[in-house]
């Protein structure tokens, strides 16, 4: 399999989950900027949206946007604790979170980290954030551990990139304690740590 990424971007969610996964890939880097691969070559080629992740099956086929794929693999693998069975309550919790980053928090984020933002829209975001990372606060009000359960989840992969983007922008993660503290906990995990080396980022 081929994995092409960015560094710290969303890409990185579906590279904890083949680390968590064992799997053999190899990675392929985009600027996504000027939408070029490391080496050469223009990435809209490979994805006509210009977005990373892209996952590159053995056989050529490809999956695009991260939710997608990490569900795909989780799937493929058998791995139920990654992925609930399908059609349970379980399985729905993880797509609810997962939905929940990809169109709420990840796209708050968007101002944030786009040069031409006034700083008025960026204050504006800011509390957007903000509000959803006090959502993701009242989730772990119960004590679990992780977000939609006690186990580790493709859900957490994806939550735990998205909000480690606060560092970089100005949210101190102290005010929201129990997310500060499930952070710590995902980015202790091998698969975290190694995904995180391996694009340069610990």
């Amino acid at each position: 399999m081929k994995l092409y990424f960015s560094p710290g971007a969303c890409s990185l969610s579906p590279h904890i989950v083949i680390n968590e996964l064992n799997l053999p890939v190899t990675l392929q880097r985009v600027d996504t900027k000027t939408k070029t691969l490391a080496g050469g070559g223009d990435f809209h080629v490979i994805n006509p949206k210009g977005q990373v992740p892209v996952l590159e099956l053995d056989d050529g086929t490809r999956i695009t946007e991260g939710a997608a794929i990490v569900q795909f693999l989780a799937d493929r693998e058998g791995a139920r604790e990654l992925a609930p069975q399908p059609g349970t309550v379980a399985r729905a919790r993880v797509q609810e979170m997962l939905n929940f980053v990809a169109s709420e928090l990840h796209k708050a984020f968007v101002p944030l980290f786009t040069p031409a933002s006034s700083d008025p829209d960026k204050e504006a975001a800011r509390k957007v954030v903000s509000k959803h990372l006090d959502y993701v606060e009242s989730l772990f009000a119960d004590g679990r551990d992780h977000v939609t359960s006690a186990a580790f989840t493709v859900a957490d992969a994806y939550l735990f990139v998205v909000a480690n983007w606060a560092n970089f922008v100005g949210i101190p993660l102290e005010t929201w304690p129990r997310l500060k503290a499930f952070m710590g906990r995902v980015a202790a995990r091998p698969a975290v740590q190694a995904a995180l080396k391996a694009e340069g980022l610990a």
